[in-house]
């Protein structure tokens, strides 16, 4: 575990010091199970690192499943701040590139390279070069090229609740991989509740036990919908996990605003804590008080998909809307305690009022509405590769209904409008890299496709 360090500048929220029953026995509540902290799990830390859907009105997707706006029914009125006020958004600066990224530019390919069973939507690069990938049914595969075994890496369908916004929704490999030989998934639980754990793979890694599986998070659902799902290592070797606001429509619960609760957040968790189910880092915002310690970002939607930038290390997430307004938020490297503004906010505007305070909220890079069969943002890719030029240092993303993918450049800080760049076809459910930084695209009809980019 890390000592807490000077926190950087930018808003932040203020710091204080499908089965009928479970195959498994749950390890860890997130209610009730203590976490690991303090001066023995820094030690413990030290010595292992030394060792290192939407179904909008008007939207039509190919199938009924993938990340969905809630019921478009806003509240009467929205709140009028976030929960504690930071320093000015401004702040947030990101190390710029070597290169700079054009995206009137760049037109992009997309080409087949293989076609999974189960609805894949989730990738994890291994260093050999291999990509894990999820499918919401509960099952994994391990795409080798253009190469998928007849096998799957792993099924927990005895174990996941699949359909909708639910199954199994996130997969990342521990940044030790293979010499430390675990994967860590995020579905829904018999029960409907989110469960976040680790599963043991076999020597070549491919295989992953389902006996191995330990439950490191269960987080409670009280609606169907919105349940995040992504799982993501930073730069940090801290994993981190995104879960939507619980669902309805206009988070009537106030999950988004609210530090008492998971729901809404980017968490981030130590996972090399020993016994321990997780561990809270130092640095987390809340880790001596104020909130729940497992808080590193909050004001969140539904963050679907996220990712990190490899070159710089900022935080790149898409948080699908409500009524009208998609939106890309970034935190820069180490800026925990963000807050997105949902529900005071969607997208760069006020959220079923007229009028609101934008004190202590962060503003996305980039949003787009609900027009021409627009539904819910994919969250992308900042590329990194060296097989197109053309978009290095650009950020891909894309909406689900009408499968248009757009690009911003990553470099710069302030609002900039996105630049569509190629349709990748309504069902589109993830964006991964390859451990050389060369893109993927995964949609709900199986396909999953390399993308390239080319000048226009």
């Amino acid at each position: 575990m890390r000592r807490a360090r000077t926190p950087p500048s930018g808003r932040r929220l203020a710091r204080r010091r499908a089965p009928e029953t479970r195959s498994f026995d749950p390890s860890y509540d997130d209610r009730v199970k203590p976490v690991e902290r303090g001066r023995g799990a820094r030690e413990r830390r030290l010595a292992a690192a030394v060792a290192l859907l939407v179904l909008l009105a008007g939207c039509s997707p190919p199938e009924t499943t993938g990340p969905a706006p809630a019921p478009s029914t806003p509240p009467a009125s929205g709140p009028t701040a976030g929960p504690t006020p930071g320093a000015s958004p401004s702040a947030l600066k990101s190390r710029e590139p070597e290169t700079s990224f054009d995206p009137q530019a760049v037109i992009l390919r997309l080409e087949t390279v293989a076609t999974l069973d189960g609805r894949p939507l989730a990738f994890s690069a291994l260093r050999d070069g291999r990509l894990y990938v999820a499918s919401q049914d509960g099952r994994a595969w391990i795409l080798d090229g253009g190469s998928v075994g007849g096998e799957p890496l792993v099924d927990l369908r005895d174990r996941v609740l699949s359909g909708g916004e639910r199954g199994l929704l996130g997969i990342a490999v521990h940044p030790r991989f293979p010499d430390d030989p675990r994967a860590f998934v995020n579905y829904t639980d018999a029960d409907g509740n989110t469960v976040v754990s680790s599963l043991t793979a076999n020597a070549d890694g491919t295989r992953l036990d389902p006996a191995s599986e330990r439950v490191i998070l269960r987080v409670d659902q009280p609606f169907a919908n919105h349940n995040g799902g992504a799982v993501a290592f930073g730069p940090d070797g801290y994993l981190y996990v995104s879960l939507g606001d619980g669902g309805s429509g206009g988070d009537p619960q106030g999950n988004g605003q609210s530090l008492e609760t998971l729901l809404g957040k980017i968490l981030r968790l130590d996972v090399d804590a020993g016994e321990a189910a997780h561990g809270i880092p130092d640095d987390n915002p809340f880790a001596d008080g104020g909130g729940r310690p497992e808080i590193w970002l909050s004001g969140l939607r539904n963050p679907w998909r996220m990712g990190f930038d490899r070159a710089t290390g900022d935080l790149w997430i898409g948080d699908v809307g409500q009524n009208a307004w998609e939106e890309i938020d970034v935190a820069r490297a180490g800026g925990g305690g963000l807050n997105f503004g949902w529900n005071v906010m969607e997208g760069r505007h006020c959220f079923g009022s007229r009028r609101c305070s934008e004190d202590g909220l962060v503003l996305p890079v980039t949003e787009y509405g609900h027009s021409a069969g627009n539904c819910t943002v994919i969250g992308g890719v900042v590329y990194r590769g060296t097989e197109s030029p053309i978009l290095r240092g650009g950020y891909l993303f894309a909406d689900y209904c009408s499968g248009r993918i757009w690009a911003i450049e990553a470099a710069g800080d302030g609002f900039r409008e996105p630049v569509e760049v190629g349709n990748a076809g309504p069902g589109i459910a993830a964006f991964g890299e390859d451990a050389a930084g060369e893109l993927y695209a995964a949609n709900l009809d199986g396909t999953i496709s390399r993308i390239t980019g080319v000048a226009r």
